[in-house]
């Protein structure tokens, strides 16, 4: 079955919002079984409006659209649709019942204008708005389907799954199951190398997408059960373990800092950061992990030379000698913050975030990381590119990767 997203709201078109509506309904879908092939955004005109459905219908059996349900002039989704069918609407008692038990509720007059929200076409399925006073609908017509949603996320998503997924699923025949790993230091075409005959897998598929700092690897099975995608998923799963090992950090929507909280608490290890560059990111993502307090002792944010000597120790000669960004002065930074809180092992950034600061010698985007663990210390020198923001970033997680991998 082929879909089409129709997103109706001026206020897309302007930017004022994001259309995260479209992206959810899409990876519902997928998961179902149905395909979007394409995905469009109109404003509130309805002659628009009224030629985004012909060429939608023109190119999809199935039309899905949010927004332009509410009670206002230039809310016209069903109005045009009507139209658009040839389909006269007329009062849905229950729904203009539940609009008003809502205003009740609220304490508010119920105006005309709410009223509108309660006409449909008598050949209508109605779907029930849990969430709001717009009730949502589906249309049947010679072999198409039109299902219009509120454009609220929050009334759209319980529609959907409570109304629609139901609806739609004698449309399909097969579903959709999907498993996603997370690799980390290994770039994009290296690691669709790496995996090379996999990615031209025709079921399951094998995709690779590349995210800030890392990537991700989608398998993505085809089959009449989940049980039975799984099964086709296993296999390959197996296989791209195998050739990526320990760069494949977790699952999902596992985050690295979430695999590292894990393990600390798991071993009952505790840590300590000491940060310069950094300016605090590492520690703050080493928090998002609910249970970290039994492991992470403290953060320090020894941005001044001054601070790297009185807080850390770092040797005053160390910084005279070498620099603040070096590697002499990150191993010293990792071994204090270890040493004056207490901590198992303790984590180090130095270095040159930009857009000024840099030299020849050393440049915007040099930054040394250290780990403190076990009386040893690993140190790391990154050239890393891009903006202050992202050469941060990218510094912090790679030294939660580094005390990740050497925990493992």
């Amino acid at each position: 079955m082929r879909c089409e997203i129709l997103a109706v709201g001026t206020e897309i078109l302007l930017g004022d919002i994001v259309n995260t509506n479209a992206q959810y309904i899409s990876k519902r879908l997928s998961e179902e079984g149905i395909f979007v092939y394409h995905q469009s955004v109109i404003g509130d005109n309805p002659e628009r409006l009224k030629q985004a459905y012909e060429l939608a219908f023109s190119r999809a059996d199935l039309v899905i659209t949010t927004g332009g349900l509410g009670p206002t002039k230039d809310d016209l989704t069903k109005e045009i649709a009507f139209e658009y069918f040839g389909m006269r609407s007329v009062c849905h008692e229950e729904s203009l019942n539940q609009i008003k038990e809502y205003f009740e509720k609220i304490n508010k007059p119920l105006g005309k204008t709410n009223e509108k929200q309660a006409y449909f076409p008598e050949e209508a399925i109605v779907l029930k708005n849990n969430n709001g006073t717009a009730p949502g609908c589906i249309l049947e017509e010679a072999g198409k389907v039109l299902v219009m949603l509120p454009g609220p996320p929050r009334e759209m998503k319980a529609m959907f799954e409570e109304s629609v997924i139901p609806y739609l699923r004698k449309y399909s025949k097969e579903i959709l199951v999907s498993k996603i790993l997370r690799v980390i230091g290994v770039g994009e075409s290296a690691a669709a190398e790496l995996i090379g005959d996999l990615i031209d897998n025709e079921n399951p598929t094998v995709a690779p997408y590349a995210k800030e700092g890392e990537m991700i690897f989608r398998i993505t099975a085809r089959a009449e059960s989940e049980e039975v995608a799984n099964k086709l998923i296993a296999p390959v799963e197996a296989e791209i373990r195998s050739i990526l090992g320990d760069n494949i950090y977790g699952e999902g929507e596992t985050t690295l800092e979430d695999v590292l909280g894990s393990i600390l608490v798991g071993k009952g290890l505790t840590i300590a950061t000491a940060e310069s560059c950094t300016g605090g990111m590492v520690a703050a993502r080493l928090i998002n992990y609910p249970g970290i307090s039994a492991s992470i002792l403290e953060g320090a944010v020894t941005y001044s030379n001054e601070a790297k000597i009185r807080r850390l120790g770092v040797k005053e000669e160390t910084l005279n000698s070498f620099g603040a960004v070096s590697e002499e002065t990150a191993i010293e930074m990792a071994k204090g913050i270890a040493s004056t809180s207490g901590a198992d092992i303790g984590i180090a950034t130095t270095g040159i975030a930009g857009p000024g600061g840099g030299t020849e010698e050393k440049p915007v985007g040099l930054v040394y990381i250290a780990v403190y663990y076990n009386n040893e210390v690993e140190v790391r020198k990154l050239n890393l590119s891009g903006n202050r923001q992202r050469v941060r970033e990218r510094a912090a997680t790679a030294v939660i990767d580094m005390v990740r991998r050497k925990l493992l």
